[in-house]
């Protein structure tokens, strides 16, 4: 039976991947930032929930000693926990900056430095980073999450080439807007009364909202294709892009060239 540690295990995304490995035949550790949020997982005997908040040093290696007492190994890591913040660039706060940055990028930074040793000495492990279509273009009041999803991406493919000689892969996941809880916590900037701010908000949401009510088969296809990329770990650095709208939207951005793309993509908001 292999072994998976899963960020962000309690909700959204994360939880089903828990769900869907479980039953499949995987052990998951389930790490979450409190443990009363793992209520629904208690039914799975093979699944097996800490306390771990990405954000800190201290809280990671406390996680990881807890986990290295239960495991003797660990084939794979999913780096999904992260969170949204939708703001204008004049109307964003610092706490809320700092909060995106240090879960959606800094957090997988800390794991994946906390659990490398672990990888090393057993020569073999899988890092599955997850980022979003956010990794790939950049899109109106995406400032934020953009931008920590597309470190993400940097940060992946630089941190692959050191892990080449210990038999660990590293690869990224891209995808758009899925139907889980995600949207509806996305935290956003506060009401303006600047009217050309308050169109595009507008605009923004309700092209979200149609996008993501349209994917109803997305959420399913991600965690299928999770499942097989933990069983099938490419010895390189991969890219994966899941569902018609990120692979649209990569293939678009380069095929249009960036003006084109933003001509575009400004009549679609302004």
């Amino acid at each position: 039976m292999k072994n998976v540690l899963i960020t962000g295990a309690s909700g959204g995304l994360g939880n089903l991947t828990t769900k869907h490995f479980a039953e499949n035949g995987w052990s998951v550790i389930a790490t979450m930032i409190s443990l009363d949020l793992a209520k629904d997982l208690e039914g799975y005997p093979n699944v097996k929930c800490y306390q771990l908040d990405v954000t800190s040093t201290e809280n990671i290696e406390k996680a990881k000693s807890q986990i290295l007492k239960d495991f003797t190994t660990i084939d794979v890591i999913i780096n999904n926990a992260g969170l949204g913040y939708r703001s204008f660039v004049e109307l964003s706060e610092d706490s809320k900056i700092n909060n995106i940055v240090n879960v959606n990028w800094l957090g997988v930074v800390k794991v994946c430095r906390a659990f490398i040793p672990i990888f090393r000495e057993q020569n073999y492990g899988q890092f599955i980073n997850i980022t979003s279509i956010a990794g790939l273009v950049n899109l109106p009041l995406g400032n934020f999450y953009h931008s920590t999803k597309q470190a993400v991406e940097s940060f992946s493919e630089c941190m692959s080439y050191e892990l080449l000689d210990f038999n660990v892969s590293v690869c990224t996941v891209q995808f758009g807007n899925a139907p889980t809880d995600f949207q509806s916590n996305v935290t956003k900037c506060e009401d303006s009364t600047i009217p050309s701010y308050n169109k595009m908000m507008d605009a923004i949401n309700n092209i979200l909202n149609k996008k993501t009510s349209k994917n109803k088969n997305l959420t399913t296809t991600i965690v299928n294709k999770l499942f097989s990329i933990a069983n099938n770990p490419s010895k390189s650095f991969r890219k994966y892009t899941i569902g018609f709208d990120a692979n649209f939207m990569n293939f678009f951005r380069k095929f249009a060239g960036y003006r084109l793309f933003n001509f575009i993509i400004k009549k679609k908001v302004l």
